[in-house]
């Protein structure tokens, strides 16, 4: 059973708990960045654990000294409760510099 999009309204509800987050093109999106590449390798290896388990999968780019994450439920065509879930998880991981040594 694929998951339900969210209304604009539940969007922006969802959003006020996502500090740096924004949506582009029915996508949640934000970049984050780090002291170094390796930090910011760390960070993408934490992501892939989270979103193994959640089965829900984001879209990442990874530069030098930042990684852009982009997420959006593929199959419902836009934001569900999962892209939020995974955002909530994703950045708990960036506000745990331990997580990322």
């Amino acid at each position: 059973m694929k998951p339900e999009l969210l209304s604009e309204e539940g969007v922006q509800q969802q959003m006020t708990a996502l500090p740096g987050w924004q949506i582009e093109s029915r996508e949640l999106v934000k970049e984050f960045r780090f002291a170094s590449y390796l930090a910011g390798i760390e960070f993408v290896r934490h992501v892939a654990v989270l979103a193994e388990a959640m089965n829900h999968h984001p879209d990442l780019v990874v530069g030098w000294r930042k990684v852009t994450v982009r997420l959006s439920t593929h199959s419902a065509g836009g934001l569900t409760r999962l892209d939020f879930e995974l955002a909530g998880q994703i950045t708990a991981v960036e506000s745990t510099p331990a997580a990322l040594t």
